[in-house]
């Protein structure tokens, strides 16, 4: 005691770490054909179950980038999957769906890349995308893949980042994305109410 003080101090007390909250599971996929994207598609439904969303399909032709490994006419679409995931789980996703390229490759005999598939997942605020490909913004999970932070959701709308891929700017990708944040939402308060 120190003038009729007590001076036993409260112990601070770390954070403790919870588990994260469960996230939505989307799939990009981009090709020319589309007997690839109903391939592509199949294969996805087999290994994280049924879509509850699919994206008009999209025209990729604001940057040349892919032509040379998968020719030109390309296009884009998106599903998202009702079965919510665990976010830890987006590497492994991503080394899955890179087999499933190649997969499809060697299915149509083709000596060049067919279709690219691109796993992220949507949470209440952001959405994040798996890459192989290392940048300053980039997060390393682990096995090689990192999270791309693509873009922020606000209330009603969506913050486009520095490093946003100039195709998920457009006015489609933006009200499709608003759409599975509004269908996820649901889910989560649904899941707190059982």
């Amino acid at each position: 005691m120190v003038n009729g003080k007590s001076t036993v101090r409260k112990a601070r007390t770390l954070a403790s770490p919870k588990p994260f909250a469960a996230v939505k599971l989307i799939c990009g996929m981009m090709a020319s054909r589309e007997s690839v994207f109903q391939s592509a598609a199949d294969k996805l439904i087999r290994l994280y179950g049924v879509p509850d969303s699919e994206s008009p399909m999209f025209s990729f032709d604001i940057t040349d980038y892919y032509e040379k490994q998968m020719g030109k006419n390309l296009k884009r679409k998106f599903m998202s999957f009702e079965r919510l995931i665990e976010p830890e789980k987006l590497s492994d996703i991503k080394r899955q769906t890179n087999r499933l390229e190649e997969a499809i490759r060697e299915e149509l005999q083709s000596s060049r890349r067919v279709v690219n598939l691109d796993p992220g997942y949507l949470t209440s605020s952001a959405l994040i995308m798996a890459t192989a490909k290392d940048f300053s913004h980039r997060i390393p999970l682990q096995n090689g893949i990192y999270a791309h932070l693509e873009f922020l959701f606000g209330k009603n709308d969506i913050r486009i980042l520095d490093w946003t891929y100039p195709d998920f700017r457009s006015e489609g990708y933006r009200q499709y994305f608003l759409e599975v944040r509004r269908n996820y939402l649901g889910q989560l308060r649904k899941n707190s109410n059982k």
